[in-house]
């Protein structure tokens, strides 16, 4: 089994559980150039709010987009327009990657701007 494959084992292992909680989900995917998260539904049948670094209003902003500090923009960004939506409480799915360095600061980010999960 090579990384990839690994990594969409563990993806679909959280969904099915985040599936059977029936909440709104924070799913994040990211590249080695830019991060993306939106929030759907729990059984990502449609998508309630979405940030991304190729947003024009993050572009603008950020001189580098595939770094931390993108990371936490997109947070923000996600968890402002999610409030905007009406969506308080989400399920933080993170597709298969590790809790830590980008992953990690995008949630933090949403989680300081008022998402809770």
């Amino acid at each position: 089994m090579n990384k990839q494959a690994a990594r969409i084992r563990r993806a679909k292992r959280t969904r099915m559980r985040i599936r059977a909680l029936e909440v709104s989900r924070l799913c994040v995917y990211k590249t080695p150039r830019h991060m993306y998260a939106q929030v759907t539904t729990s059984d990502g049948s449609k998508t309630l709010a979405c940030a991304s670094t190729l947003d024009k209003e993050l572009k603008k902003k950020l001189k580098v987009t595939g770094n931390v500090d993108a990371a936490k923009e997109v947070g923000k960004l996600l968890a402002k327009r999610a409030l905007e939506a009406g969506i308080r409480e989400v399920a933080f799915d993170r597709s298969g990657f590790l809790y830590h360095g980008r992953i990690k600061a995008l949630a933090d980010a949403a989680r300081e701007v008022g998402l809770e999960f």
